[in-house]
Protein backbone atom coordinates (compact mmCIF):
# COMPACT_ATOMS: atom_id res chain seq x y z
CA UNK A 1 0.00 0.00 0.00
CA UNK A 2 1.29 3.31 -0.99
CA UNK A 3 2.65 5.77 2.23
CA UNK A 4 0.49 8.49 0.17
CA UNK A 5 -2.31 10.76 2.17
CA UNK A 6 -5.13 13.06 0.51
CA UNK A 7 -5.73 15.54 3.27
CA UNK A 8 -9.38 16.86 2.85
CA UNK A 9 -10.38 19.72 4.71
CA UNK A 10 -11.91 23.15 4.10
CA UNK A 11 -10.18 24.68 7.10
CA UNK A 12 -6.64 25.97 5.74
CA UNK A 13 -4.87 25.70 9.67
CA UNK A 14 -6.50 22.23 10.18
CA UNK A 15 -4.94 20.94 6.34
CA UNK A 16 -1.54 22.64 7.00
CA UNK A 17 -1.38 21.18 10.75
CA UNK A 18 -2.65 17.86 9.56
CA UNK A 19 -0.01 18.36 6.67
CA UNK A 20 2.78 18.81 8.45
CA UNK A 21 2.12 16.31 11.28
CA UNK A 22 2.14 13.72 9.14
CA UNK A 23 4.70 14.85 6.62
CA UNK A 24 6.73 14.80 9.59
CA UNK A 25 6.10 11.07 10.45
CA UNK A 26 7.16 10.01 6.84
CA UNK A 27 4.00 10.48 4.87
CA UNK A 28 3.62 11.73 1.41
CA UNK A 29 0.74 13.94 1.45
CA UNK A 30 -1.16 15.71 -0.54
CA UNK A 31 -4.12 18.50 0.20
CA UNK A 32 -7.82 19.36 -1.51
CA UNK A 33 -10.07 22.17 -0.26
CA UNK A 34 -13.11 20.23 -0.60
CA UNK A 35 -14.60 17.38 -1.74
CA UNK A 36 -14.86 18.23 -5.34
CA UNK A 37 -11.40 18.63 -5.64
CA UNK A 38 -10.68 15.94 -3.71
CA UNK A 39 -12.09 13.61 -6.19
CA UNK A 40 -10.35 15.06 -8.99
CA UNK A 41 -6.95 14.34 -7.75
CA UNK A 42 -8.28 10.85 -7.12
CA UNK A 43 -9.41 10.31 -10.31
CA UNK A 44 -5.36 11.13 -11.34
CA UNK A 45 -3.67 9.40 -8.75
CA UNK A 46 -3.50 6.55 -5.87
CA UNK A 47 -3.75 7.39 -2.61
CA UNK A 48 -3.47 4.99 0.55
CA UNK A 49 -5.16 6.65 3.14
CA UNK A 50 -8.06 9.46 2.47
CA UNK A 51 -8.01 11.36 5.86
CA UNK A 52 -11.59 13.71 5.45
CA UNK A 53 -13.40 16.42 7.33
CA UNK A 54 -17.18 15.80 7.61
CA UNK A 55 -18.69 19.30 7.93
CA UNK A 56 -17.51 20.91 4.24
CA UNK A 57 -19.28 23.02 1.72
CA UNK A 58 -20.03 21.81 -1.57
CA UNK A 59 -19.92 17.74 -0.40
CA UNK A 60 -19.58 16.52 2.96
CA UNK A 61 -16.99 13.72 4.17
CA UNK A 62 -19.56 10.76 3.98
CA UNK A 63 -20.46 11.29 0.38
CA UNK A 64 -16.59 11.88 -0.73
CA UNK A 65 -16.42 8.43 1.44
CA UNK A 66 -19.10 6.42 -0.32
CA UNK A 67 -17.77 8.05 -3.97
CA UNK A 68 -13.51 6.97 -3.23
CA UNK A 69 -15.33 3.09 -1.50
CA UNK A 70 -17.07 3.18 -5.31
CA UNK A 71 -13.88 3.64 -6.83
CA UNK A 72 -11.43 1.90 -4.90
CA UNK A 73 -12.90 -0.56 -2.05
CA UNK A 74 -9.35 -1.09 -1.22
CA UNK A 75 -8.32 2.70 -0.20
CA UNK A 76 -8.42 3.22 3.44
CA UNK A 77 -10.64 6.41 4.25
CA UNK A 78 -10.58 8.20 8.10
CA UNK A 79 -13.14 10.80 9.10
CA UNK A 80 -12.39 14.01 11.08
CA UNK A 81 -15.33 14.83 13.32
CA UNK A 82 -16.42 16.66 16.56
CA UNK A 83 -18.41 15.98 19.23
CA UNK A 84 -21.70 17.30 17.85
CA UNK A 85 -21.44 14.92 14.62
CA UNK A 86 -20.06 11.81 16.40
CA UNK A 87 -23.50 9.98 14.69
CA UNK A 88 -21.90 11.15 11.65
CA UNK A 89 -18.52 8.80 12.64
CA UNK A 90 -20.93 6.14 13.42
CA UNK A 91 -22.45 6.19 9.92
CA UNK A 92 -18.87 6.51 8.60
CA UNK A 93 -17.59 3.46 10.07
CA UNK A 94 -20.92 1.41 8.52
CA UNK A 95 -19.93 3.01 4.96
CA UNK A 96 -16.75 1.79 5.17
CA UNK A 97 -14.69 4.11 7.02
CA UNK A 98 -11.35 2.29 8.83
CA UNK A 99 -11.40 4.85 11.49
CA UNK A 100 -12.24 8.03 12.99
CA UNK A 101 -10.68 11.54 14.66
CA UNK A 102 -12.60 13.21 16.90
CA UNK A 103 -11.56 16.95 17.17
CA UNK A 104 -9.44 18.52 19.36
CA UNK A 105 -6.92 16.41 18.69
CA UNK A 106 -3.14 15.74 19.36
CA UNK A 107 -0.52 14.99 17.02
CA UNK A 108 0.05 11.49 18.63
CA UNK A 109 -3.36 11.01 17.77
CA UNK A 110 -3.02 11.65 14.20
CA UNK A 111 -0.39 9.52 14.00
CA UNK A 112 -1.61 6.63 15.93
CA UNK A 113 -4.99 6.84 13.75
CA UNK A 114 -2.93 6.93 10.08
CA UNK A 115 -0.18 4.53 11.48
CA UNK A 116 -3.21 1.57 12.12
CA UNK A 117 -4.76 2.46 8.48
CA UNK A 118 -1.26 1.11 7.14
CA UNK A 119 -0.58 -2.20 7.02
CA UNK A 120 3.28 -2.86 7.74
CA UNK A 121 3.23 -5.58 5.94
CA UNK A 122 2.26 -4.00 2.73
CA UNK A 123 4.71 -1.14 3.80
CA UNK A 124 7.84 -3.11 4.37
CA UNK A 125 6.94 -6.33 2.42
CA UNK A 126 8.51 -8.64 5.26
CA UNK A 127 8.42 -12.52 5.45
CA UNK A 128 5.92 -13.71 7.79
CA UNK A 129 7.29 -15.54 10.19
CA UNK A 130 3.80 -16.71 12.43
CA UNK A 131 0.54 -15.24 11.68
CA UNK A 132 -0.72 -11.82 10.75
CA UNK A 133 -3.26 -9.80 11.91
CA UNK A 134 -5.87 -9.01 9.28
CA UNK A 135 -6.47 -5.21 10.45
CA UNK A 136 -4.12 -2.50 8.83
CA UNK A 137 -2.83 -2.07 12.29
CA UNK A 138 0.22 -4.17 12.63
CA UNK A 139 2.08 -7.64 12.34
CA UNK A 140 2.21 -10.19 15.01
CA UNK A 141 5.89 -11.81 14.20
CA UNK A 142 6.52 -15.02 16.01
CA UNK A 143 8.51 -18.42 15.74
CA UNK A 144 7.70 -19.24 19.27
CA UNK A 145 5.54 -22.19 19.64
CA UNK A 146 3.58 -20.75 22.70
CA UNK A 147 2.52 -17.62 20.58
CA UNK A 148 1.80 -20.12 17.49
CA UNK A 149 -0.31 -21.87 19.71
CA UNK A 150 -1.73 -18.64 21.16
CA UNK A 151 -2.84 -17.33 17.74
CA UNK A 152 -4.32 -20.63 16.50
CA UNK A 153 -6.72 -20.76 19.78
CA UNK A 154 -7.83 -16.85 19.03
CA UNK A 155 -8.05 -17.66 15.45
CA UNK A 156 -10.54 -20.24 16.02
CA UNK A 157 -12.24 -18.61 18.59
CA UNK A 158 -12.49 -15.22 16.66
CA UNK A 159 -15.73 -15.80 14.64
CA UNK A 160 -18.12 -16.50 18.27
CA UNK A 161 -19.04 -13.36 20.07
CA UNK A 162 -17.32 -14.65 22.91
CA UNK A 163 -15.35 -12.26 25.05
CA UNK A 164 -11.16 -12.67 25.55
CA UNK A 165 -9.66 -11.29 28.27
CA UNK A 166 -6.02 -11.07 27.56
CA UNK A 167 -3.62 -11.20 30.39
CA UNK A 168 0.22 -10.48 29.69
CA UNK A 169 2.72 -7.66 31.24
CA UNK A 170 3.26 -4.34 29.49
CA UNK A 171 4.61 -3.71 26.35
CA UNK A 172 3.89 -8.12 25.16
CA UNK A 173 1.60 -6.97 22.23
CA UNK A 174 -2.02 -7.38 24.15
CA UNK A 175 -3.88 -4.94 21.98
CA UNK A 176 -2.31 -6.68 18.75
CA UNK A 177 -4.04 -9.77 19.67
CA UNK A 178 -7.38 -8.00 19.84
CA UNK A 179 -6.72 -6.65 16.67
CA UNK A 180 -5.78 -10.13 15.76
CA UNK A 181 -9.54 -11.59 17.13
CA UNK A 182 -11.47 -8.83 15.53
CA UNK A 183 -9.64 -9.23 11.96
CA UNK A 184 -10.58 -13.20 12.04
CA UNK A 185 -14.06 -12.43 13.02
CA UNK A 186 -17.05 -11.96 11.11
CA UNK A 187 -17.07 -8.21 12.55
CA UNK A 188 -13.70 -7.36 10.86
CA UNK A 189 -15.83 -4.83 8.55
CA UNK A 190 -17.08 -3.16 11.33
CA UNK A 191 -15.64 -0.94 14.07
CA UNK A 192 -13.11 -1.77 16.31
CA UNK A 193 -13.03 0.52 18.79
CA UNK A 194 -10.69 0.82 22.01
CA UNK A 195 -10.99 2.20 25.47
CA UNK A 196 -7.94 3.43 27.61
CA UNK A 197 -9.39 2.05 31.15
CA UNK A 198 -7.00 3.70 32.85
CA UNK A 199 -6.30 7.04 30.76
CA UNK A 200 -9.62 8.77 32.07
CA UNK A 201 -11.10 9.46 36.05
CA UNK A 202 -14.10 7.21 36.48
CA UNK A 203 -16.78 10.33 35.49
CA UNK A 204 -15.25 10.94 31.94
CA UNK A 205 -14.68 6.96 31.27
CA UNK A 206 -18.58 6.51 32.02
CA UNK A 207 -19.54 9.15 29.61
CA UNK A 208 -16.75 7.60 26.83
CA UNK A 209 -18.21 4.50 27.64
CA UNK A 210 -21.77 4.82 27.47
CA UNK A 211 -22.71 8.40 26.15
CA UNK A 212 -24.97 10.81 27.67
CA UNK A 213 -27.70 12.77 27.02
CA UNK A 214 -27.53 16.97 26.49
CA UNK A 215 -28.15 18.56 29.97
CA UNK A 216 -27.59 14.86 31.98
CA UNK A 217 -24.64 17.29 33.99
CA UNK A 218 -23.01 20.13 34.09
CA UNK A 219 -21.29 20.49 31.07
CA UNK A 220 -23.01 18.43 28.72
CA UNK A 221 -24.09 20.84 26.06
CA UNK A 222 -24.65 18.44 23.35
CA UNK A 223 -25.78 14.38 23.19
CA UNK A 224 -22.60 12.00 23.02
CA UNK A 225 -22.40 8.77 21.45
CA UNK A 226 -20.46 6.41 23.87
CA UNK A 227 -17.91 3.79 22.39
CA UNK A 228 -20.55 0.68 23.07
CA UNK A 229 -22.63 2.27 20.19
CA UNK A 230 -20.18 3.52 18.43
CA UNK A 231 -18.44 0.16 18.44
CA UNK A 232 -22.37 -1.57 17.33
CA UNK A 233 -22.09 -4.70 15.45
CA UNK A 234 -18.22 -4.54 16.17
CA UNK A 235 -15.53 -5.03 18.22
CA UNK A 236 -14.56 -3.18 21.80
CA UNK A 237 -11.49 -3.13 23.45
CA UNK A 238 -11.50 -2.34 27.08
CA UNK A 239 -7.78 -1.92 27.63
CA UNK A 240 -6.33 -2.18 31.35
CA UNK A 241 -10.08 -3.41 32.49
CA UNK A 242 -8.84 -3.93 35.96
CA UNK A 243 -8.12 0.29 36.47
CA UNK A 244 -12.31 0.55 36.01
CA UNK A 245 -14.19 1.30 39.37
CA UNK A 246 -16.10 -0.85 41.05
CA UNK A 247 -19.60 0.87 40.45
CA UNK A 248 -18.51 0.87 36.75
CA UNK A 249 -17.74 -2.78 36.55
CA UNK A 250 -21.39 -3.04 37.54
CA UNK A 251 -22.89 -1.04 35.28
CA UNK A 252 -20.45 -3.29 32.55
CA UNK A 253 -21.61 -6.56 33.80
CA UNK A 254 -25.69 -5.52 33.25
CA UNK A 255 -24.17 -4.40 29.54
CA UNK A 256 -22.60 -8.10 29.21
CA UNK A 257 -25.51 -9.87 30.74
CA UNK A 258 -28.57 -7.53 28.89
CA UNK A 259 -26.73 -6.43 25.82
CA UNK A 260 -28.11 -2.96 26.01
CA UNK A 261 -26.81 0.19 27.14
CA UNK A 262 -28.02 3.53 29.29
CA UNK A 263 -26.76 6.56 28.20
CA UNK A 264 -26.17 9.09 31.18
CA UNK A 265 -29.16 11.13 31.31
CA UNK A 266 -31.13 8.67 29.09
CA UNK A 267 -35.11 8.01 29.82
CA UNK A 268 -34.24 3.75 28.32
CA UNK A 269 -31.93 1.60 27.71
CA UNK A 270 -30.09 1.22 23.98
CA UNK A 271 -29.81 -2.27 22.63
CA UNK A 272 -26.78 -3.15 21.07
CA UNK A 273 -24.72 -6.05 19.56
CA UNK A 274 -20.76 -5.22 20.82
CA UNK A 275 -18.45 -8.10 20.63
CA UNK A 276 -15.76 -7.30 24.40
CA UNK A 277 -12.57 -7.87 24.43
CA UNK A 278 -10.56 -6.72 27.71
CA UNK A 279 -6.93 -6.47 28.32
CA UNK A 280 -5.04 -6.09 31.91
CA UNK A 281 -1.20 -6.53 32.56
CA UNK A 282 -2.03 -7.47 36.42
CA UNK A 283 -3.52 -10.84 37.58
CA UNK A 284 -7.38 -10.04 37.49
CA UNK A 285 -8.05 -13.26 39.78
CA UNK A 286 -5.30 -11.57 42.13
CA UNK A 287 -7.56 -8.12 42.47
CA UNK A 288 -10.54 -10.71 42.83
CA UNK A 289 -9.00 -12.34 46.00
CA UNK A 290 -8.33 -8.30 46.90
CA UNK A 291 -11.81 -6.93 46.27
CA UNK A 292 -10.38 -4.77 43.77
CA UNK A 293 -12.48 -6.46 40.98
CA UNK A 294 -15.86 -7.75 40.42
CA UNK A 295 -15.68 -11.81 40.80
CA UNK A 296 -18.90 -12.28 38.90
CA UNK A 297 -17.50 -9.52 36.39
CA UNK A 298 -14.34 -11.43 36.16
CA UNK A 299 -15.99 -15.00 34.99
CA UNK A 300 -17.85 -12.65 32.54
CA UNK A 301 -15.01 -11.50 31.12
CA UNK A 302 -12.52 -14.57 31.32
CA UNK A 303 -14.50 -16.95 28.78
CA UNK A 304 -11.67 -17.23 26.61
CA UNK A 305 -8.40 -16.48 28.71
CA UNK A 306 -5.37 -15.62 26.96
CA UNK A 307 -2.09 -15.05 28.46
CA UNK A 308 0.82 -13.33 26.54
CA UNK A 309 3.84 -14.78 27.29
CA UNK A 310 6.61 -12.24 27.73
CA UNK A 311 9.82 -11.73 25.58
CA UNK A 312 12.32 -12.89 27.65
CA UNK A 313 10.35 -16.58 27.12
CA UNK A 314 10.42 -16.18 23.59
CA UNK A 315 13.96 -15.01 23.07
CA UNK A 316 13.91 -16.72 19.21
CA UNK A 317 11.70 -14.56 18.11
CA UNK A 318 14.22 -11.65 18.98
CA UNK A 319 16.46 -11.61 15.68
CA UNK A 320 13.03 -11.41 13.52
CA UNK A 321 11.69 -8.48 15.47
CA UNK A 322 14.74 -6.74 15.60
CA UNK A 323 14.76 -6.96 11.58
CA UNK A 324 11.10 -5.89 11.70
CA UNK A 325 11.70 -2.96 13.79
CA UNK A 326 14.89 -1.51 11.79
CA UNK A 327 12.74 -2.10 8.37
CA UNK A 328 10.68 0.07 10.21
CA UNK A 329 12.20 2.58 11.69
CA UNK A 330 14.54 2.99 8.68
CA UNK A 331 11.30 4.23 6.00
CA UNK A 332 10.02 6.50 9.29
CA UNK A 333 13.38 8.51 9.07
CA UNK A 334 14.97 8.33 6.11
CA UNK A 335 17.55 5.55 6.80
CA UNK A 336 19.08 2.91 4.93
CA UNK A 337 20.70 0.37 7.34
CA UNK A 338 20.61 -3.02 5.91
CA UNK A 339 21.42 -5.59 8.73
CA UNK A 340 22.10 -6.35 12.25
CA UNK A 341 25.37 -7.81 13.39
CA UNK A 342 25.48 -10.74 14.68
CA UNK A 343 26.63 -9.66 18.09
CA UNK A 344 23.82 -7.09 18.54
CA UNK A 345 21.74 -9.85 18.05
CA UNK A 346 23.52 -11.99 20.51
CA UNK A 347 23.59 -9.04 23.02
CA UNK A 348 20.51 -8.47 22.47
CA UNK A 349 18.99 -11.96 23.17
CA UNK A 350 20.73 -11.93 26.85
CA UNK A 351 18.45 -8.97 27.65
CA UNK A 352 15.82 -9.56 30.17
CA UNK A 353 13.44 -7.02 28.04
CA UNK A 354 11.42 -6.10 30.93
CA UNK A 355 9.49 -3.61 28.70
CA UNK A 356 9.19 -6.83 26.57
CA UNK A 357 8.51 -5.86 22.60
CA UNK A 358 7.58 -2.27 23.46
CA UNK A 359 11.12 -2.22 24.85
CA UNK A 360 12.77 -3.85 21.99
CA UNK A 361 11.39 -1.66 19.54
CA UNK A 362 11.94 1.48 21.40
CA UNK A 363 15.71 0.00 20.99
CA UNK A 364 15.88 -0.67 17.82
CA UNK A 365 14.51 2.59 16.74
CA UNK A 366 17.43 4.62 19.10
CA UNK A 367 19.83 2.42 17.64
CA UNK A 368 18.57 3.39 13.73
CA UNK A 369 18.83 7.04 14.72
CA UNK A 370 22.60 6.44 16.16
CA UNK A 371 23.84 4.25 13.64
CA UNK A 372 25.71 6.19 11.24
CA UNK A 373 26.69 3.17 8.73
CA UNK A 374 24.74 0.50 7.09
CA UNK A 375 25.01 -2.26 9.83
CA UNK A 376 23.74 -1.88 13.57
CA UNK A 377 26.40 -2.68 16.07
CA UNK A 378 26.28 -3.84 19.66
CA UNK A 379 27.34 -0.30 20.70
CA UNK A 380 24.68 1.48 19.37
CA UNK A 381 21.70 -0.66 21.31
CA UNK A 382 22.98 0.87 24.82
CA UNK A 383 22.70 -3.00 26.78
CA UNK A 384 24.98 -4.38 29.02
CA UNK A 385 23.84 -8.35 28.27
CA UNK A 386 23.50 -8.95 32.05
CA UNK A 387 20.81 -11.79 32.82
CA UNK A 388 18.45 -9.73 34.82
CA UNK A 389 18.78 -6.55 32.27
CA UNK A 390 21.10 -4.12 34.38
CA UNK A 391 22.39 -1.27 32.76
CA UNK A 392 26.49 -1.17 32.99
CA UNK A 393 28.33 1.74 31.97
CA UNK A 394 26.97 2.01 28.50
CA UNK A 395 23.60 3.10 30.30
CA UNK A 396 21.82 6.20 28.91
CA UNK A 397 20.81 8.74 31.64
CA UNK A 398 17.60 10.84 32.30
CA UNK A 399 17.38 14.02 30.23
CA UNK A 400 19.87 13.06 28.22
CA UNK A 401 19.03 15.03 24.44
CA UNK A 402 20.00 12.64 21.60
CA UNK A 403 23.60 14.96 20.45
CA UNK A 404 24.37 14.39 24.21
CA UNK A 405 23.92 10.82 23.99
CA UNK A 406 25.93 10.16 20.70
CA UNK A 407 28.28 12.14 22.32
CA UNK A 408 28.47 9.87 25.31
CA UNK A 409 28.13 6.54 22.93
CA UNK A 410 31.28 8.29 21.02
CA UNK A 411 33.25 9.13 24.11
CA UNK A 412 32.73 5.60 25.40
CA UNK A 413 33.69 3.74 22.28
CA UNK A 414 37.13 6.04 22.09
CA UNK A 415 37.76 4.73 25.88
CA UNK A 416 37.01 0.89 25.67
CA UNK A 417 39.69 1.36 22.40
CA UNK A 418 42.05 2.80 24.25
CA UNK A 419 41.40 6.14 22.19
CA UNK A 420 42.52 4.79 18.87
CA UNK A 421 39.90 6.33 16.67
CA UNK A 422 40.55 3.81 13.53
CA UNK A 423 39.01 0.92 15.89
CA UNK A 424 36.07 3.36 17.64
CA UNK A 425 34.87 4.37 14.47
CA UNK A 426 35.05 0.78 13.04
CA UNK A 427 33.15 -0.07 16.25
CA UNK A 428 30.71 2.77 15.82
CA UNK A 429 30.02 2.08 12.72
CA UNK A 430 30.95 5.43 11.08
CA UNK A 431 34.00 6.41 8.69
CA UNK A 432 37.34 7.87 10.26
CA UNK A 433 36.40 10.97 8.81
CA UNK A 434 33.20 11.24 10.06
CA UNK A 435 34.76 10.49 13.69
CA UNK A 436 37.07 13.38 13.52
CA UNK A 437 34.50 15.74 12.32
CA UNK A 438 32.47 15.02 15.19
CA UNK A 439 35.66 15.28 17.48
CA UNK A 440 35.86 18.58 16.30
CA UNK A 441 32.61 20.06 16.34
CA UNK A 442 32.72 18.24 20.39
CA UNK A 443 36.75 20.03 20.55
CA UNK A 444 34.94 23.61 19.11
CA UNK A 445 32.19 23.48 21.71
CA UNK A 446 35.31 23.18 24.62
CA UNK A 447 35.09 19.67 25.30
CA UNK A 448 38.32 18.04 26.56
CA UNK A 449 38.69 15.10 23.54
CA UNK A 450 40.47 11.95 25.36
CA UNK A 451 43.90 11.10 23.74
CA UNK A 452 44.86 7.87 22.27
CA UNK A 453 46.82 5.65 24.95
CA UNK A 454 50.83 4.08 24.36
Amino acid sequence: MSRSVLVVDDEPGMRAALSETLTRSGYLVSTAVDGIAALEKFEKEPFGLVLVDVRMPKMDGLEVLRKVKKKSPETNVVIITAYGTVPSAVEAMREGAIDYLLKPFSSEDVEGVVGRAFSESKNHGLKETGYEGELDSGKIITEDPQMLRILALVRNVAPSKATVLIQGESGTGKELIAQFVHGNSTRRTKPFVAVNCAALPEGLLESELFGHEKGAFTGAVAKRIGKFELANHGTLLLDEISQMELRLQAKLLRVLQENEVDRIGGKSPIPIDTRILATTNVELKKAVSEHKFREDLYYRLNVIPVVIPPLRERKNDIPSLMKYFMEKHNLKNGKRISKISDEAVALARENSWRGNIRELENTIERAVLLCEGDVILPNHLFLDGGDEGERGEASIKAGLTMKEMERELIFKTLEKMDGNRTHAARSLGISIRTLRNKLGEYKSQGVSIPSPKA
